[in-house]
C-alpha cells in the first residue's frame, strides 16, 4: 500500500505544535510519552537504553566543563522549528539568554551545535532529522552512532542537506565550530 497523499484525492492532515500540545493537555499524550512532533506527524521515539544515556550522561558532563558561561547546554528538551516541527534532541548548546529560553522555546537560530544520540535510531536520524535541522540552518549536527561507534559531524547546511560531513571511530579534541575558541575532548566517549 502505498503512502496517502494528494495525489490519491485526499490529504493529510499536519498537525500544529499547538495542535500537538494541546492533545497533551487534554490527556491524548500520556504525560511521559517519548514522541516529539516531525513534519506535522507525532513520532513515538524507543526508550533510552542505558547505552544511550551514559553517553548522553558524558556528553553533558564534557560539554558543562568546556562551554560553562558561553552558552547553554539543553538536554531532551523541545527545539521549535517551526509551526510543524519540534523535535526533543539529545543535546543541544544554546546561544546565551538571560531567561534560560523561559519565554519560548528555543529556534534553529538559538542553536550552536545539537547532538544526537544514535543506536536504534541512527538511520532515523542520518535520513529524516539531519535534512531537517539542515533545512532550518542548524550549523553543527554530531551524531554520535552507537551501534557503529562513530562520530559524524555535519557542517555548512544547505537546503536540506550538508555540504561538510565526516566520521571518525576514535574522536579526539574537536572544534565546535560556531564556538569559537570552544573544542571539547571526545577521546574516550565511547566508553
Amino acid at each position: 500500500m502505498g503512502a496517502i497523499d494528494e495525489k490519491m484525492g485526499v490529504t493529510r492532515h499536519r498537525l500544529t505544535v499547538d495542535e500537538y500540545y494541546r492533545m497533551a493537555e487534554v490527556g491524548l499524550l500520556a504525560p511521559d510519552a517519548r514522541v516529539e512532533l516531525i513534519e506535522g506527524e507525532i513520532v513515538h521515539m524507543p526508550a533510552i537504553g542505558s547505552r544511550h544515556a551514559s553517553t548522553v550522561r558524558r556528553l553533558n558532563a564534557i560539554l558543562q566543563h568546556a562551554v560553562s558561561g558561553r552558552a547553554i547546554l539543553s538536554v531532551q528538551d523541545p527545539l521549535r522549528l517551526d509551526e510543524h516541527n519540534e523535535p526533543e534532541p539529545d543535546l543541544v548548546l544554546l546561544r546565551p539568554r538571560e531567561d534560560f529560553y523561559a519565554r519560548s522555546h528555543p529556534t534553529a537560530s538559538d542553536v550552536l551545535l545539537l547532538i544526537e544520540v544514535s543506536d536504534t535510531t541512527a538511520r532515523y536520524d542520518r535520513e529524516i532529522k539531519v535534512g531537517l535541522y539542515a533545512r532550518f540552518g542548524v550549523p553543527e549536527v554530531w551524531i554520535f552512532d552507537l551501534d557503529h561507534t562513530l562520530l559524524r559531524q555535519y557542517r555548512q547546511p544547505v537546503d536540506d542537506r550538508y555540504l561538510d560531513i565526516t566520521e571518525t571511530a576514535a574522536p579526539g579534541v574537536t572544534p565546535i565550530a560556531s564556538l569559537p575558541g570552544g573544542a571539547i575532548d571526545l577521546t574516550g566517549v565511547f566508553g
